[in-house]
């Protein structure tokens, strides 16, 4: 909220800058009056939102934002800029507004691909990480990810769930492993598509443990209801022949011998589900057994894994990279240390799927990925 409210008074800030330094000059009154309407929307919108959650809503509100209202912001900043340089040097200040006017179309029109195209442009990552602790009957096991489906917001494009089986089954995985978040709010996001999913296959099985919101907590419908619906994410998961592990684990075996699945349910920041239990999760493995960690939320890795485990490997979702990134930035990186891609400390990795769906229908270069994870013997 406090995010959304600094955002709303620098975008009004923004109107209000270019509407005196060129609405009020340069347009006639009908124009002038009109200028103002789309702020006027977005603010209703946004009130309304607060009050009552709706994803078409939402979905209106990125676009507003995306296309219109930030494409604005980032022009009346440089605008200013090249002003204030006018005072001066008089000749910068046209190159520099035009150069924001180029940006902001820029902007705009990216906006508009990554809320058309964007979040059903599905790619396929591999990476390979090595280990010398892997067994030798495992070098060259192919682990596929799939996480944070979010099935609500493909409700409108079904084919792009079909696509992502599709792809997944494609890449012929010794096993696929699903790091979370497969609703929005309820339960009932995964019945349109729970025939598709249950095509997923792989010779050791389809492996899953519960993201936040699976945990239904987001419809804000109070705790009983969200139990409930929560359970029926649980059955609905199991019914697809998916194992789902919750703080357990399960051994894969390659002729003598094996390696170790553990699950844990969520265990996020402050705010987030925390019943997470690596502890009760491990319970029982022999020492020395190569570990694969399905763990929701990253910071589970830094504040839990490296200091109290020896796993090997951990798989996460849940940053999305923000559903926006840039080369290998994303603002996601202001958040989560660990938002996007392979990360190593002393002999222990951790590789976070920036996610294979979208909670908001918006992704723009961090396009939602299947992620083909090779392990080999060092």
């Amino acid at each position: 909220m406090k995010y959304m409210l600094i955002g709303l008074i620098a975008v009004v800030a923004a109107y209000i800058y270019v509407y005196l330094a060129y609405v009020k000059k340069y347009c006639r009154a009908a124009l002038r009056i009109g200028f103002w309407i789309p702020l006027a929307v977005l603010a209703a919108a946004t009130a309304w939102c607060t009050r009552n959650f709706n994803f078409r809503l939402i979905y209106f509100l990125t676009g507003m934002m995306s296309i219109l209202f930030i494409p604005l912001s980032v022009f009346a900043f440089i605008s200013l800029i090249g002003k204030c340089s006018g005072l001066v040097w008089k000749k910068t200040v046209r190159p520099v507004t035009y150069t924001g006017l180029a940006i902001a179309c820029i902007i705009s029109a990216g906006s508009a691909y990554a809320l058309i195209f964007g979040w059903r442009h599905v790619v396929t990552k591999e990476t390979t990480i090595y280990s010398d602790r892997l067994p030798e009957a495992f070098d060259g096991y192919r682990i596929v990810q799939l996480s944070d489906l979010h099935l609500g917001t493909y409700r409108s494009s079904p084919r792009t769930v079909r696509k992502i089986v599709e792809k997944a089954n494609e890449a012929k995985g010794d096993v696929i492993l699903f790091t979370g978040d497969i609703v929005n709010f309820s339960h009932e996001e995964i019945d349109p598509f729970f025939d598709e999913l249950k095509k997923l296959k792989a010779k050791d099985g389809v492996y899953s443990v519960l993201g936040n919101h699976d945990y239904c907590i987001y419809a804000n419908q109070g705790i009983r209801w969200a139990d409930a619906s929560k359970t029926k994410v649980i059955e609905k998961e199991k019914a697809m022949g998916w194992h789902l592990l919750l703080n357990e684990h399960r051994y894969i075996r390659r002729d003598s011998s094996k390696i170790a699945l553990v699950g844990v349910t969520n265990y996020g920041k402050p705010g987030y589900p925390r019943d997470g239990d690596l502890d009760k999760a491990e319970a029982g493995i022999p020492s020395g057994t190569f570990k694969i960690l399905m763990s929701h939320d990253p910071t589970h890795w830094r504040s839990k894994v490296l200091p109290n485990s020896d796993v090997d490997l951990t798989l996460s979702g849940h940053t999305h990279a923000m559903q926006l990134k840039f080369g290998n930035f994303s603002p996601s990186k202001w958040s989560y240390p660990e938002w996007g891609g392979l990360y190593e400390r002393q002999g222990q990795a951790l590789y976070v799927s920036t996610g294979s769906g979208s909670n908001i229908a918006f992704r723009w270069g961090a396009w939602p990925e299947i992620d083909i994870i090779t392990i080999r013997r060092r």
